[in-house]
């Protein structure tokens, strides 16, 4: 209550934390008639809440906080936050705890308000650190102070690393972002640990509490949020920086700042320790030893905001809020979230013209008082107080169904990341908080159970959520069994997941052995020493296992490793030719020397039987010239030419070896599926994207470029040809694919056949256009023929109609010379089956012998002279 009764007494509790302050203040309220108990956090309210009605019985226990009223009938003592006490109710004690919080910049003032007019009928109680001595007794007259000691001493032990922490530690650091990185580091090496953030509601906060008290987990990573009040049974207290933004500027902490901290270590008669991590270089000697020895500058001031305010105007309004203090130790408060909103709002047009008289102007004062738990620092929340006021002002006076529902029920869902659903969690807060606003929504009691009930399920999924990403249960059990000592048992399942005590420690992929995270630090060394001494007795079967089995389990990936469930077990390597590559293990620190050659035979064996299966006729060409010995020269040559590119080899690379082949060889490569055409020869068979694949990859291994992944994918079988992306694939890796690059396209080697024999029928008639038929003959549009025709040595022209015309461009061209047959081979020739006849096209029948010409009369006769070489003859050309 307001005021200073003649028969009250003030006295102020001061000292460090740990000296029994909070409850040696309740204990004093409840020996009186009635009392009541302000906490700087909604946590501690709850906390003390659920303390006293389990002594006292909920009947007569109040709660008040800005977001849960739990107001009995006839309640005795009311447990609230500091802003939320209602100070019009008289009482026969009052109590603040943390009362040096008058000198905090964002709340201060309010404390320093509860510090000069609240007070009981009987007893006044204020509680906090002795920092706050000289001013408490300049400001309150007649104020008796109390010394509490410290129960426990506190030790400084300097700077240490996140791993060599010892256990039942909590690490501190000043952002979310270092709160997780600590926490994913303390997991990895620690197995686990529990988080509290500011922003936790107090639903999931305590369940991190809870996790960490009850032993799951031994260390806990915070922010300066477990500075006040949160008693739990932790040892040592490490900062991670000694620096914090405070909303508005980054700034050192003060000492009373790191004490406060600090002193969450070590509980009632239990000493603690408090350093800092590694990362920080330090504490200043002088700092250290006024903590440790409880000795602190005094605060220089507290702030203050006029409390009587003019609600005559907005203007009003505002110019008392900038009221300079009454007395020197106080400072005005800096502008608040509120008065921010307060201007933002009167800045509107519609709420300026309706907010003229004192109720409205108060009504639109407490709307600016809603808080914002988001801290967005965006002008989203003045938006939605002033839609909210502006609800409250209509005819109505008060907060539509609809529009609560639809602002509410936007926040139900619990899928998300952990920031996720802290937004939401603070949304639904502060709709609390609107809910417990009286005469602001019809029915409040039904939209704060809908509120109360949206934040609990989305605490449980935040907790659920940090539990997940920040703890490993199965790790944290396993690095407690190790402290413990003793000789740790393990196996290895059939599945490769290896087991330590029954727990899952790693598996093993291949014949590698991948750790989980159960920590690489001093505790896990013996843990991986079970599990190494336990994986070198398997790792023979295992091998065996593996030498036994089927193809089928074995596979290739793209970058040329042999695969054994999924894991790579193997490697191909540059060998003698590209249809030869060479079989290496992979290095593994498990496997003896015998273990890699019965995995090298193994892989081998695989390797030549798959190849035959994709690419067979190639190596079945190539085993037929190597294994006869009346295979001639020529068939030997373009035999290892076509297994040098690879199935499709330029027919200039091999022109002299096709040229000397016989009917019979012709004949006999023809059967094989060769296939001579004018600008390419290759092994018809091979023209699918299956084997493709697998000559490609054979390639690029012998040409070193096996993890190359820019190289390009086989088109579909079906596909003629496809866009060239990489201008500098040399032509070799095309004809591995079966195709020959034309220009900005590479088109399959059997289609450019076809289409070359098109074109060329086209241009003896003349200059030609680019025909649908062309360009269907492998499947392109016309546009990408006519852009590569260039390249096929079409060059083109516009003709005065505008059409686009092409025309064989004029090349001087060596024929090679021709060789006489024999008769009977040209009989023989006539009758046999040709390898230039592309695969598409039908085998060309014996020509029939044609009648003898008539002879034309001596009369018919064109003049030798009017004849056309005649005519050619006179024609000169140009250089």
């Amino acid at each position: 209550m307001y005021g200073s009764p003649a028969r009250s007494r003030v006295t102020a509790v001061l000292g460090p934390t740990n000296t029994g302050k909070t409850y040696l203040a309740v204990e004093r309220m409840l020996g009186h008639r009635s009392g009541m108990i302000g906490f700087p956090l909604r946590l501690l309210a709850r906390e003390n809440y659920d303390r006293i009605v389990a002594v006292k019985g909920a009947g007569k226990v109040a709660l008040v906080t800005g977001e849960e009223k739990i107001v009995p009938p006839n309640p005795s003592w009311f447990v609230c936050t500091v802003e939320s006490m209602p100070l019009d109710r008289p009482v026969a004690f009052l109590a603040v705890d943390e009362i040096q919080m008058a000198a905090d910049p964002e709340r201060g003032h309010v404390f320093t308000e509860r510090l000069l007019h609240a007070r009981g009928l009987e007893e006044t109680m204020f509680l906090g650190a002795d920092t706050a001595r000289p001013l408490i007794r300049a400001l309150v007259p007649g104020v008796e102070f109390i010394a509490r000691p410290r129960f426990s001493s506190l030790t400084y032990t300097g700077p240490q690393k996140v791993t060599r922490l010892p256990p039942r530690s909590a690490v501190v650091a000043f952002s979310v972002a270092e709160v997780y990185r600590i926490a994913e580091l303390v997991r990895r090496q620690r197995g686990g640990t529990a988080v509290v953030l500011g922003a936790l509601s107090p639903r999931a906060r305590n369940a991190q509490v809870a996790m960490y008290q009850e032993g799951e987990v031994d260390y806990l990573v915070a922010t300066d949020a477990i500075g006040m009040g949160l008693n739990m049974d932790v040892r040592h207290v490490a900062f991670s920086a000694l620096r914090k933004f405070d909303g508005r500027n980054p700034r050192p902490l003060t000492s009373g700042e790191v004490a406060q901290i600090a002193g969450r270590a070590g509980r009632h008669m239990n000493d603690g320790t408090f350093g800092t991590t590694a990362e920080v270089p330090g504490m200043d000697p002088e700092l250290v030893q006024s903590i440790e020895e409880h000795s602190f500058e005094p605060l220089p001031s507290l702030f203050w905001r006029n409390a009587s305010l003019d609600f005559s105007s907005l203007k009003a309004l505002a110019n008392s809020l900038e009221i300079r203090p009454p007395h020197p130790g106080l400072i005005r408060a800096r502008e608040g979230e509120d008065q921010e909103v307060l201007a933002t709002l009167s800045r509107d047009e519609e709420i300026a013209r309706v907010a003229t008289t004192r109720d409205r102007i108060g009504l639109l004062w407490d709307v600016c008082q809603v808080p914002d738990f988001r801290k967005t620092l965006t002008d989203g929340h003045a938006r939605l107080l002033g839609q909210i006021y502006k609800h409250l002002v209509s005819p109505q006076g008060r907060l539509p169904a609809d529009f609560v529902a639809d602002q509410i029920e936007r926040l139900d869902r619990t899928e998300g990341d952990i920031d996720a659903l802290m937004a939401r969690i603070a949304a639904t807060r502060t709709w609390t908080y609107v809910s417990h606003r009286a005469g602001w929504l019809e029915n409040p009691a039904e939209w704060q159970e809908r509120s109360r009930a949206i934040e609990d399920r989305l605490s449980d999924a935040l907790h659920e959520r940090l539990t997940h990403r920040f703890v490993d249960k199965r790790a944290a059990t396993l690095v407690r069994r190790l402290r413990d000592g003793g000789e740790l048992l393990g196996a290895v399942t059939l599945a490769g997941t290896v087991l330590v005590e029954g727990e899952q420690v790693g598996c093993m992929t291949g014949f590698r052995f991948e750790p989980e995270a159960v920590g690489v630090g001093e505790d896990a060394k013996p843990l991986m020493a079970a599990a190494q001494r336990v994986l070198r007795g398997d790792i023979g079967a295992r091998v065996a296992r593996f030498a036994a089995v089927p193809d089928a389990e074995l596979g290739l990936d793209p970058e040329g490793r042999i695969l054994w469930q999924g894991a790579p077990v193997a490697r191909l390597l540059p060998g003698t030719s590209p249809l030869s590559p060479r079989v290496e293990t992979l290095p593994e620190e498990l496997l003896e020397a015998h273990h890699r050659e019965q995995i090298r035979t193994r892989c081998e064996a695989w390797l030549n039987e798959t190849l035959r299966r994709r690419i067979g006729a190639l190596l079945h060409l190539r085993d037929t010239v190597e294994g006869g010995s009346s295979v001639g020269g020529a068939v030997r040559g373009l035999a290892f030419q076509l297994a040098e590119w690879l199935g499709v080899v330029p027919r200039a690379a091999v022109r002299d070896q096709v040229a000397a082949l016989t009917p019979e060889e012709r004949k006999r490569l023809a059967a094989l599926g060769l296939r001579i055409g004018i600008d390419s020869v290759w092994l018809q068979p091979l023209l699918n994207r299956r084997a493709a694949r697998t000559r490609l990859l054979l390639w690029a291994i012998a040409a070193g470029r096996a993890a190359d992944a820019t190289l390009p994918t086989p088109p579909p079988d079906k596909a003629g040809w496809m866009a060239v992306e990489d201008d500098t694939l040399p032509p070799q890796a095309w004809a591995a694919l079966g195709m020959r690059r034309v220009g900005s396209m590479a088109v399959r080697v059997d289609r450019l056949e076809r289409l070359t024999a098109m074109l060329r029928a086209a241009a003896r008639q003349g200059p030609f256009a680019a025909t649908d038929a062309m360009a269907a003959a492998i499947g392109c549009p016309l546009a990408a023929l006519e852009a590569a025709l260039p390249a096929l040595g079409y060059s083109a022209r516009t003709q005065e109609d505008g059409t686009t015309v092409h025309a064989a461009e004029r090349t001087e061209r060596k024929r090679p010379p021709r060789r006489r047959r024999k008769p009977q081979e040209t009989a023989a020739a006539s009758t046999a089956p040709s390898a230039e006849t592309p695969a598409e096209e039908p085998p060309v029948r014996a020509a029939k012998p044609r009648p003898p010409r008539p002879e034309r009369p001596h009369s018919a006769r064109r003049d030798p002279e009017d004849s056309p070489f005649a005519r050619l003859r006179e024609l000169t050309f140009r250089e």
